[in-house]
């Protein structure tokens, strides 16, 4: 099970031109809004990287406005895990349990799960929080994330996990989150 001390949580990628392109963008774009808000009430360390922003462009504002005391982390590899300024910051944080969040499914998440999953780590892709530009491609990526291991969760099903119980001030915070 998630704990809140066992847990980071990987945004990649949500950027520019890219991220309004993908299927179902507004229902994408409102759940990473809402689970970035989750993790900052948790007090979950958040890990975000940027595929080539000289390129791409930089994450969507909705997001990055949400973190304004964390850096972004640039990428040219479709693997995070392949960036050694990632896995740096990723092996300083001593947490096992791994939330795949952003785009797309079938490229630079998947190709991080199945990294993540091989050094040992619990990898969740975080079904309402990842996206590809097809339906179909967003279904393979988390389909071949199942068989390797990995599992399939969502926002709700995170936090009620992470908090265990009906009570104190975080919870109140989150369920005026997701209501």
């Amino acid at each position: 099970m998630l704990t809140i001390d066992n847990t980071v949580l990987l945004l990649i990628d949500v950027q520019g031109k890219l991220a309004e392109i993908m299927y179902d963008k507004d229902k994408l774009f409102a759940s990473l809004e809402t689970i970035i808000q989750a993790m900052k009430i948790l007090d979950i360390p958040v890990i975000w990287m940027e595929q080539v922003p000289e390129s791409i462009g930089n994450t969507i504002p909705q997001l990055a406005e949400l973190l304004p005391d964390i850096k972004p982390i640039a990428k040219n590899t479709f693997s995070c895990c392949s960036n050694q300024e990632f896995m740096d910051k990723f092996d300083s944080l001593g947490r096992g349990k791994v939330l795949l969040t952003g785009i797309e499914t079938h490229i630079c998440i998947y190709q991080t799960g199945i990294d993540l999953i091989k050094a040992g780590y619990d990898v969740q892709i975080v079904a309402d929080c990842v996206s590809s530009r097809t339906k179909e491609n967003k279904a393979i990526g988390m389909d071949r994330i199942k068989q390797a291991g990995g599992s399939v969760t969502s926002n709700e099903m995170i936090f009620f996990e992470l908090m265990k119980a009906a009570k104190g001030n975080k919870f109140k915070q989150i369920i005026k989150l997701i209501k």
